[in-house]
């Protein structure tokens, strides 16, 4: 096929496709997905190998967020029976992050909800960082706590932090129809300012909110811009009592498509395969290792993902090896970028819980594109709030 002999070219020398054609990757049929997953994979590969790094979440702080993102299962009014506790105090961050490096991870992500965090919170983390880093020499730390305001990304920085997470979600556009206590500005210039700080910038997306594939691509075009290291890729998980509970837009080639056209847009960023992989992709995660490089090990924020062991299974069984602590995760040109802007040793990634977008027509109201899979598609068996790991007395899932 001419488009994905063209993607493939631009993609290994790190040159953009066209909007037209990253829509024409969207669009492709399902005849052709294995040929799509063959093609992007080759960017993969002459990027990143067959190395898939793992990274490992520790929900710091769990619900009680005053911020109404419709997709999160954290959110102001947000009637999901999830896990809700303040912050974990270092000793407890310390033994969930432990089980997440023992089971291979190289980088742990430590999240709280919130709109962003105040300056004590800020100490707070510094100290749990500090606290991780003793424990678990080499380890990258990323940080994920919401807007930050002046000199905050400066002091995580200065407290050991290799990168900051947070991600655009949808598109510009969209935006306002899944958040109205922040903007989709706030969000960019958080990531602009990691990045000042010399944290390796991570900033992704969530897919199945109902988006239309021009939403898809514009946001994806607009992370490109801001260049982060790392590119989580997040698909809904429509938690019961959130607004997108019956959004499931999703299947499992879909899915396959929005990676790899992130991958041909993203070539050589570390494309992170997050929040939702299980519940959309299902048995064909392992097709999935071909497009992203780096995945969440074990459970996420406030549900459970898939056993750990199964994870390094899946990558062992696909043909791929876990990457090795001591190993380069970027490309060398990105690497060297990184460092001569003082910044860590690599990228990150987030999983935010994963949920709702349309789509604007002519009128300015906006058009529901996803239209939602048969009630039989829905797999609601697959979303398990997670009742393990960080803020219980249960070991977690690494």
């Amino acid at each position: 096929m001419d488009l994905l002999n063209a993607l493939v070219d631009k993609g290994l020398r790190r040159e953009p496709p066209t909007r037209d054609e990253a829509l024409a990757v969207l669009a492709t049929s399902d005849e052709d997905l294995l040929d799509v997953v063959a093609a992007a994979g080759r960017v993969r590969r002459h990027w990143f190998g067959r190395r898939v790094k793992l990274n490992y979440l520790v929900n710091l702080k769990s619900g009680l967020c005053p911020e109404d993102c419709s997709y999160c299962s954290q959110r102001l009014g947000s009637k999901a029976g999830i896990l809700k506790y303040t912050w974990l105090k270092p000793e407890a961050a310390v033994a969930a992050a432990a089980a997440g490096v023992a089971g291979g991870a190289k980088r742990v992500c430590l999240v709280a909800s919130g709109r962003g965090p105040t300056d004590r919170d800020v100490d707070r983390v510094s100290k749990t960082i500090d606290a991780i880093r003793e424990q678990n020499e080499g380890v990258e730390v990323c940080a994920c706590l919401g807007l930050l305001s002046e000199g905050q990304a400066e002091r995580l920085r200065e407290a050991g932090a290799d990168a900051y997470n947070h991600n655009l979600n949808t598109s510009e556009a969209a935006y306002g129809e899944i958040t109205t206590t922040h903007t989709y500005a706030d969000r960019v210039e958080t990531v602009r300012q990691a990045r000042a700080a010399g944290l390796s910038a991570c900033s992704g997306l969530i897919a199945g909110m109902g988006e239309s594939d021009e939403d898809l691509v514009d946001v994806v075009f607009a992370l490109r811009e801001l260049d982060p290291d790392s590119v989580p890729v997040n698909f809904l998980i429509p938690f019961e009592g959130t607004p997108l509970a019956k959004e499931w837009n999703l299947t499992p080639q879909r899915c396959l498509r929005i990676l790899a056209m992130v991958r041909f847009v993203c070539p050589d960023a570390e494309v992170r395969l997050a929040a939702g992989r299980e519940v959309h992709l299902r048995s064909l995660q392992p097709l999935a290792l071909h497009l992203a490089n780096s995945i969440f090990l074990g459970d996420y924020l406030t549900s459970e993902g898939q056993a750990g062991r199964a994870d390094l299974e899946m990558i062992a069984d696909a043909g791929f090896e876990v990457e090795g602590a001591g190993e380069r995760t970027l490309p060398e040109h990105r690497a060297g970028a990184l460092a001569a802007s003082g910044g860590g040793r690599g990228p990150c990634g987030d999983a935010d819980c994963a949920d709702g977008a349309d789509r604007a027509d002519g009128s300015g109201a906006r058009e529901r594109t996803g239209g939602g899979l048969p009630p039989s598609a829905a797999r609601t068996d697959l979303v398990a709030v997670r009742r393990r790991g960080a803020g219980t007395e249960l070991p977690p899932n690494a």
